[in-house]
């Protein structure tokens, strides 16, 4: 019995790993969202797809998922991810920023959407506290599938998409107190309110205290640790570590998984370790978040479409329009443009994964019965396979809209974001501090990574500008923000190192101005041919440096020794790349030593 079970589970497993390794190619190569192609394999792998000939054939039973409980899990962990990152990639400064919009707007559209909703159902004869209940359930919106589509279309960073943030954190944050009146008014007759009040909100606040206390006392320790063991595999298990860790705690107080998660990633992105975890933990959100996807298809009940197809429809019709419709208006009275409110409406028109809980909470309580909790979960399940859809219908609506647009101060707000430093320097022993240092000098912005954590403890302290990372990875320079800066300076010692920097960096970034530190002659013609701009290797500057001392101290005059120094580093530097195949362009024409002086 247990082999069959475990031979059911790895077979579930199989075809997840199978969907996922053919809807992500596919769909990626006709241009469509993967999103689409992950719940549209849940269907067919699940129980109302294949799993219905499985009786009149035997194949299809094998590639029908036989456990979609299994999967479940995985997809939760997928949906904690994401709250992860996302609070990675945030900062309390921007938070702060937004909070306007996300205690305000989203506020107020958790609440006129449950009140639209709810009065739409009393008028067709729902007792209130059902009408209730199903408004406050189907006023949210799916975070899972939503912020996946945004960062999908490069829309994550625009007005848009902070609205569109702002907006589901409020409603993952509203979700407590649903619960909780739910909670308060099925058991009203053992508690009274103010102890059923405190009984839920005291351990809200203590784990919120917690979490926020753990973040120097705790998480950056831990990260530390693990990345001073210089093993990669050590520090992926403490990043995991975190994100479980935490959401635990919240779950256990009632919040859920994702939103303590989302707390951690928050305090994680005001340290030094903030993109390397972003990085290390990006493969596990992807795969985890299809199996989210991939849940919600098999979830969907195509029973309940077959028996009531025009209620269904409607039903998802109505809930996407009057969402949508409510949350441009309210969008427009906070002061968006018109193109931000109308993306904002339609990617955030359809149902969410909290539906399901709220309803399968309901159910219990006895607020809805099994009918209409079926109609309500199709309708929060099929609404969210067209959120792909509204996403392109809201961005090509939107950019009709924009070419009349005027900039106003909430988007000024929405979109305000710190520059990008000039130079990106890596590695901060003696050569990159001094590179560091003369940048400053010269009033030039600068952030610098380093892959030693203990030396990024320590001037980090001392107020320098550096972050925990393995910039020989193109992902980690790419969410370093690599595309703002003007120039990156490679300080490494290590030559395998620098070179696979260089690499990464003129893959990512062609016109990017790129110099590195070269261990020899043969070094630096390996960087040049890498694509470095300039490769500047240590025994050369050596001999150059005591070369300008020694004539300035003998009395050559000071212009003649420093045009005759560029002048060899010029031959030097076309000697290197003449070594390239083909050499590269001509440098540009410096006056020779004697017309310098003349000068």
């Amino acid at each position: 019995m247990e082999e069959a079970v475990a031979s059911g589970g790895l077979r579930d497993l199989i075809l997840f790993l199978v969907a996922a390794g053919v809807v992500v190619p596919l769909f990626s190569r006709l241009r469509v969202s993967p999103v689409l192609g992950f719940l549209a394999a849940g269907v067919l792998l699940g129980p109302w797809g294949l799993g219905r000939l499985a009786d009149e054939i035997p194949l299809a039973g094998l590639l029908t998922i036989s456990d979609p409980e299994e999967i479940g899990i995985v997809a939760e962990l997928g949906v904690v991810l994401l709250l992860f990152s996302i609070g990675l990639e945030l900062s309390l400064e921007r938070l702060k920023r937004l909070r306007r919009f996300i205690i305000g707007l989203g506020g107020l559209q958790v609440a006129v959407t449950t009140a639209a909703i709810g009065a739409v159902g009393v008028l067709l004869g729902l007792p209130l506290p059902t009408a209730g209940v199903l408004g406050a359930a189907l006023a949210l919106s799916s975070t899972a599938i939503v912020l996946p589509v945004l960062e999908e279309r490069e829309a994550q960073d625009t007005a848009s998409g902070r609205l569109s943030f702002a907006v589901l954190l409020a409603q993952d944050l509203a979700l407590v107190p649903i619960l909780f009146g739910m909670g308060a008014l099925a058991g009203r007759n053992e508690l009274d309110f103010g102890e059923q009040l405190l009984r839920t909100f005291v351990p809200v606040a203590a784990v919120f205290a917690l979490l926020i206390a753990s973040g120097p006392l705790i998480l950056r320790p831990l990260l530390k640790a693990a990345a001073r063991s210089g093993t990669r595999e050590l520090f992926v298990a403490a990043c995991l570590l975190v994100v479980l860790v935490t959401g635990l705690v919240a779950q256990a107080a009632g919040l859920s998984m994702a939103l303590g998660a989302f707390i951690a990633g928050l305090l994680l992105a005001e340290t030094e370790y903030q993109h390397e975890v972003e990085v290390t933990l990006a493969p596990f959100k992807g795969l985890f978040l299809g199996a989210f996807f991939l849940a919600v298809g098999i979830d969907l009940d195509w029973g309940v479409m077959a028996e009531r197809p025009g209620v269904l429809l409607g039903a998802v019709a109505a809930l996407v329009a009057g969402k949508a419709l409510i949350l441009f208006v309210l969008a427009r009275l906070f002061g968006a443009a018109t193109h931000t409110a109308v993306q904002t409406a339609l990617v955030l028109g359809a149902g969410g994964e909290f539906a399901f809980v709220i309803l399968s909470v309901a159910l219990d309580a006895q607020f809805v019965g099994p009918r209409l909790e079926e109609l309500a979960v199709a309708t929060a399940t099929l609404s969210m396979f067209t959120i792909p859809v509204l996403a392109w219908a809201g961005e090509r609506i939107g950019r009709a809209a924009e070419v009349h647009a005027v900039s106003t101060p909430a988007e000024d707000r929405l979109t305000d974001e710190p520059h990008a430093a000039e130079v990106v320097v890596v590695g901060y022993g003696r050569v990159g501090q001094l590179v560091a240092d003369m940048l400053g000098r010269h009033g030039r912005t600068y952030r610098v990574v380093d892959n030693d954590p203990t030396v990024v403890s320590r001037h980090r302290k001392r107020g320098a500008p550096i972050v925990f990372g393995d910039a020989t990875r193109p992902e980690f320079l790419e969410r370093f923000n690599l595309a703002g800066a003007r120039a990156l300076v490679v300080t490494l010692p290590r030559a395998e190192a620098a070179e696979a920097v260089v690499k990464a960096a003129r893959g990512l970034r062609p016109d990017l101005v790129l110099s590195a530190r070269a261990r020899d002659d043969q070094h630096a013609a390996r960087l040049y041919e890498l694509g470095a701009t300039d490769a500047v290797p240590e025994n050369v500057e050596a001999s150059l440096q005591l070369a300008e001392n020694i004539l300035v101290d003998i009395g050559v005059p000071m212009g003649l020794v420093i045009a005759s120094i560029h002048e060899k580093r010029d031959e030097y530097r076309d000697l290197f790349r003449s070594k390239i195949d083909g050499g590269r362009e001509p440098r540009a024409v410096r006056p020779t030593a004697r017309e310098a002086a003349e000068t």
